[in-house]
């Protein structure tokens, strides 16, 4: 039995930039600890799993160390393939049916894809236990949203030279870390930090700009905006806050397609 994979790079316009993401397209659903081999097997951030369904795909996301309930990132690279590749026509939306974060509609906009998420509103915490440490700042807002948290740090050169204990890290109180700061070449810049999940560094982060679009949307007074996530690799993010949803947009490149043989 084989199964096609493909590897792509999500929010970057050539090869080795953005954020890599493996997607597997099934026949039928597969057992967990199945798609939990493969994750760790591919060894990237995130790896999606998409079943066909008659109004759309379901869509499940795993780390080389557990599924998550949401990743933007690799629903691009997903919605990326299935045009790609010619398994939807470029012309037709495309609805992602996910177990938690509800159904996530993709469209084509050029050589952009757009995808439809939940916003995440942040609100305002006392900073947890061993944060700041962690990190290595003294932050000047933090904040929780869902089981991330959002730390505002001085400026944009503090965000760049960040380098997290990553130990420490892990035994804060949250799924991920966000640290952001106004910058100079696009509205805000961010880094993600998630070694609770497996990911010490996420490169180019979709679910975290679902909480960064609100916050700088508020603080910066437009809706439309551009972030850049400052990680090796790098990448942009046009974010656009529309109610209680974010729209997030970005390219994408396919670097490998093969098939698993398992």
């Amino acid at each position: 039995m084989t199964t096609p994979i493909w590897q792509v790079d999500a929010f970057a316009t050539e090869p080795f930039r953005g954020n890599p993401a493996a997607v597997c397209i099934l026949d039928e659903p597969r057992p967990e600890a199945w798609m939990q081999g493969v994750a760790l097997e591919m060894n990237l951030s995130e790896t999606a799993f998409l079943v066909p369904r008659n109004d759309g795909f379901q869509l499940r996301w795993f780390t080389p160390a557990c599924e998550v309930r949401l990743c933007g990132h690799a629903t691009l690279a997903s919605a990326h393939v299935l045009w790609s590749e010619g398994m939807v026509e470029p012309s037709r939306p495309i609805a992602f049916h996910s177990l938690h974060s509800g159904v996530l509609p993709a469209r084509r906009l050029g050589e952009q894809i757009e995808l439809d998420f939940p916003a995440r509103i942040p609100d305002e915490i006392a900073p947890p236990a061993g944060l700041a440490e962690a990190l290595g700042l003294e932050p000047r807002f933090v904040a929780r949203a869902s089981r991330d948290v959002l730390v505002l740090a001085d400026s944009e050169t503090v965000v760049r030279s960040l380098r997290p204990d990553f130990a420490a890290l892990r035994k804060v109180d949250a799924r991920g870390v966000i640290v952001t700061a106004p910058a100079a070449a696009s509205d805000f810049v961010s880094r993600f930090f998630a070694p609770a999940v497996g990911v010490d560094e996420d490169p180019v982060t979709g679910s975290a700009h679902c909480c960064l679009c609100p916050f700088w949307a508020d603080r910066l007074g437009k809706k439309s905006l551009v972030g850049f996530q400052a990680s090796a690799r790098g990448g942009v993010v046009a974010v656009t806050l529309d109610g209680d949803r974010v729209r997030l947009a970005g390219p994408a490149v396919t670097v490998l397609c093969g098939e698993l043989r398992v």
